[in-house]
């Protein structure tokens, strides 16, 4: 087992990934464009299927022009503190290939590969010294209204990155929650041979 972030794994697992968590309290300091584009390199070196890499990431830095427009398009719940952040990103992903005969074909794929790359971009944000925390509760028809989303493409989460700073920057009630979760046990989501996990 490891120990590390106040976390305890059953196996041997590396410390990076005890480590890596999603808090929310962010010290609002500007990134360096090449560090995000550093995460972004990493992210788009993940997996895909058939190398059809449907991943697309529309970002925005603090204080840009285009930063209180990112910000609104968050549900409020999540604007309370992801507008500290450095820099707020949505993943979007493609809902088709095209094939080599110009075919476009729907992809069963695309979000599963779309994950793939938001977890490099957590990893490699967290190896440069920041923290990435993965949203769902944003408005997809206003991104994709306000951001030009073609039709095709599907608005998967947003992503706010930014350095961790003391919880006492968050309200009272986020404050309590600002502590790295835990997991379920293995058991309960790895089974051999047949699903024989509870059903909820």
């Amino acid at each position: 087992m490891t120990n590390s972030n106040s976390r305890q794994s059953e196996y041997p697992v590396d410390p990076l990934f005890l480590d890596r968590w999603s808090p929310r309290a962010f010290d609002g300091h500007a990134m360096p464009s090449q560090h995000l584009m550093t995460i972004l390199d990493a992210a788009h070196w993940a997996p895909s299927a058939s190398n059809y890499q449907p991943w697309r990431f529309v970002y925005a830095h603090k204080d840009s022009d285009d930063w209180p427009l990112f910000v609104e398009l968050l549900m409020e719940g999540n604007q309370r503190w992801a507008k500290n952040a450095s820099v707020l990103l949505f993943v979007i992903s493609r809902d088709h290939n095209i094939s080599r005969e110009g075919e476009k074909k729907p992809s069963a794929t695309h979000s599963f590969d779309a994950g793939a790359a938001w977890f490099s971009l957590a990893m490699q944000a967290h190896l440069l010294g920041y923290h990435a925390h993965g949203m769902a509760g944003i408005l997809k028809d206003k991104i994709v209204e306000k951001l030009n989303i073609p039709e095709g493409y599907k608005v998967e989460a947003a992503v706010a990155i930014g350095t961790l700073t003391d919880k006492s920057v968050l309200p009272d009630d986020l404050a309590e929650r600002e502590v790295p979760s835990k997991r379920l046990p293995l058991s309960d989501v790895a089974f051999e041979g047949r699903f024989t996990g509870k059903v909820d």
